[in-house]
């Protein structure tokens, strides 16, 4: 039997204390501060080679080899390099404070195809189905992308779709509580079926935007790779012309493996959209130049920390910027 699990109503607790003083609250790091702390590893492996050190082959065969590191992948430090090599020798830059910033706005021009903001108009309810193996942060991405669009005006239903995992349906259960969002669950039984539902329900109560959570799974499990094409097709049933946005979560600091999950679940999915998450002090920031060459697909979401509110729509000259710890 479905349930739709409303967001629970308790008895408002006692007043907080009063705040303390200003001066004892810590502010907030800005999105960019908490953006450059997360890349802040990937960051020491590049920014280390551009001081004191004369600008020449050797320094560039160093940064390949940092890029490399930082997980860019051969292809997306070997393009960037030549590149920079171009932009050296035709600007005559013999500055390493000048040749970072080159290299930055070289990374910027390579990830900006993967910024296209999320089309939240175009449909109503525009569904989203969300994928990604077990681990990367799927089930938390969701409560937190169901906040941001919450603070777009946006309303939102879940559906739990990730039955074959009793702890998944919780956990969104709980992010929905946490939203006040209610959510579309079934205990055990067919993923299709709880999707299926949802549409309907999203439809029939006027909500913006319905987010589907799927089954976590590895690639290479054909099975399951096959049900979770089976949800899609369920989706298209229930709305023609859904899903609007196949999302894949994606855990940074997994490296290349993340371009190998994207291919693959590209191939299986046409996915519209990665969620980048766990930037969070990452040494392999890079992958999304490896993801620029390799397999293109729109960035929409990163994550660079545990709170609520730690997930914002990527801008590929920030993230650039905060890979070489620019402004």
């Amino acid at each position: 039997m479905f349930s739709f699990l409303k967001p629970k109503t308790t008895t408002p607790p006692d007043p907080p204390p009063a705040p303390a003083a200003a001066a004892d609250v810590a502010p907030k790091a800005s999105w960019t501060e908490r953006l450059k702390a997360g890349l802040s590893k990937t960051r020491a492996q590049l920014t280390s080679l551009f001081s004191g050190l004369k600008v020449d082959e050797a320094l560039f065969e160093e940064l390949e080899a940092a890029l490399i590191g930082a997980d860019c992948g051969v292809d997306a430090a070997t393009h960037l390099i030549a590149r920079l090599r171009e932009r050296a020798r035709r600007d005559r830059i013999e500055d390493g404070e000048v040749l970072k910033r080159a290299l930055a706005e070289l990374i910027a021009e390579l990830l900006a195809p993967l910024e296209r903001p999320l089309d939240l108009d175009r449909a109503r309810p525009l569904v989203l189905m969300v994928a990604g193996v077990n681990g990367v942060g799927k089930t938390t991405s969701i409560g937190k992308l169901a906040k941001y669009l919450q603070l777009q005006g946006k309303s939102i239903l879940l559906a739990a779709g990730d039955t074959f995992r009793a702890a998944a349906r919780e956990q969104l259960v709980t992010w929905g509580e946490r939203n006040g969002v209610t959510v579309i669950a079934q205990q055990g039984g067919d993923p299709a079926a709880v999707v299926f539902d949802a549409v309907h329900a999203a439809r029939a109560r006027g909500i913006d935007v319905l987010i589907a959570d799927t089954a976590g799974r590895l690639p290479t499990q054909a099975n399951l790779m096959e049900e979770i094409r089976k949800v899609k097709r369920v989706i298209g049933k229930a709305e023609p012309s859904a899903p609007h946005e196949v999302l894949l979560v994606i855990d940074a600091n997994t490296g290349q493996n993340a371009v190998a999950q994207v291919k693959a679940f590209d191939d299986a999915l046409a996915l519209t959209g990665l969620v980048v998450t766990k930037l969070d002090g990452s040494a392999k920031g890079g992958v999304l130049a490896a993801i620029a060459r390799a397999r293109p697909v729109p960035v929409r979401f990163i994550g660079v920390g545990e709170g609520i509110d730690d997930l914002r729509p990527f801008v590929a000259r920030d993230f650039a910027n905060a890979m070489l710890g620019l402004d």
